[in-house]
């Protein structure tokens, strides 16, 4: 059942509009909870601790993919082009019995100098970073609701697609807390503008204002870049170029990926969606090569993710070439203004006096402060 199509409204038959009623009921309990949750820490009544480094958080109000691996690789080669030592932290979600997710083997890979403690306790996760690792600044991944970190920057990313979540709160919508919450970043981010007409672009401004006036927004694209067939071969976007592919994906936001593809000059026959973070059970993977095996002769290829590729570890499915497209983030003449947000946490990052002493401590709740 496409849950998109009903959080939407796009599904207009009885049986929609009954599991709307239902959903929009149960996502009551659910914001109450994290009001409450969020008026603790607002009021310091909740503990916050700092690891002794500068935090950086990338995070959004919204479940599903908004694009936020580009954006922390990003930072992480800005922090590390000026000499920085970087980690990178983050819950780990849907790993399993792994030693990493998909989004931890993607990081690094594109990162390889760059290490990445995954434990849902954010908070010992950065300790890890700052005692074993003498990380000098902390990137928390997802981090915009794990408010016991302390972060000198919270960046909070906005898909353009599907920017508010339908406007209703779990499990109704897609926002994971209310629209106020954004009084609390310091910067906001626009990904995959291009996706979308400009007077939308224009539409999350004002709203993002309406709640945060202060607060500086930047715009951005995902790029693609190249193809990568496993392990490591870069491959020109123009070997799709007006071909047949199938699209396979088990990200949060398929529809934007599949729409990045179409926009290569890619000719998109066939796809398969699957739950954000899938394992690829051995018998997942034996439906999806009966469904390469069965796909239309003309179909020599089929595109993943990166994300895809790194579970998957193969060149073929179903006798079908399979390459991943490579994204990354390209700023609208933003440049300037993101290094104006990360210049004070790379000056507060070099002059840090101990990387095995992590103060930790209760501290405001309310904004970061660079000092």
């Amino acid at each position: 059942m496409d849950h998109r199509s009903i959080m939407s409204g796009k599904r207009r038959d009885p049986l929609a509009m009954t599991m709307r009623a239902v959903l929009r009921l149960a996502s009551i309990p659910y914001g109450i909870a994290v009001r409450r949750r969020n008026r603790n820490y607002d009021r310091e009544s909740a503990e916050i601790h700092q690891c002794g480094v500068p935090v950086v958080s990338v995070g959004n109000l919204t479940t599903g993919g908004t694009g936020k691996t580009p954006i922390v690789c990003l930072l992480a080669k800005w922090f590390r082009q000026r000499g920085l030592r970087v980690a990178i932290v983050s819950r780990g979600y849907g790993r399993g019995d792994a030693d990493a997710n998909d989004e931890a083997m993607e990081l690094h890979a594109r990162l390889p100098d760059v290490p990445h403690v995954q434990n849902p306790d954010r908070v010992a996760a950065a300790q890890i970073a700052v005692e074993e690792l003498e990380a000098q600044v902390v990137l928390m991944d997802d981090g915009f609701q794990h408010r016991r970190l302390y972060r000198n920057l919270d960046l909070v990313v906005i898909d353009a697609t599907c920017p508010f979540g339908y406007g209703y709160q779990l499990p109704r919508g897609l926002l994971r807390e209310s629209m106020d919450s954004l009084n609390r970043a310091d910067a906001v981010l626009i990904t995959r503008c291009h996706a979308v007409d400009p007077k939308n672009i224009t539409s999350i401004r004002q709203t993002v204002t309406a709640f945060n006036a202060e607060t500086p927004i930047l715009a951005s694209d995902h790029t693609p870049i190249g193809l990568l067939e496993y392990p490591d071969s870069q491959l020109p976007l123009a070997d799709i170029k007006q071909q047949q592919v199938g699209v396979l994906s088990a990200i949060g936001n398929p529809d934007a990926f599949e729409m990045t593809v179409r926009q290569c000059g890619a000719i998109v026959q066939s796809s398969r969606h699957l739950p954000d973070h899938d394992p690829y059970s051995p018998e997942t993977v034996t439906a999806l090569r009966e469904w390469a095996e069965n796909l239309d002769s003309e179909i020599k290829c089929i595109v993943c993710t990166h994300k895809d590729l790194v579970k998957l570890q193969t060149d073929r499915l179903g006798g079908k070439r399979l390459v991943a497209l490579q994204i990354e983030l390209t700023l609208h003449g933003n440049e300037q203004a993101l290094d104006e947000l990360l210049e004070p946490v790379a000056k507060r990052a070099s002059v840090t006096p101990s990387m095995h002493e992590p103060d930790v401590r209760q501290t405001d709740a309310n904004k970061p402060q660079f000092e």
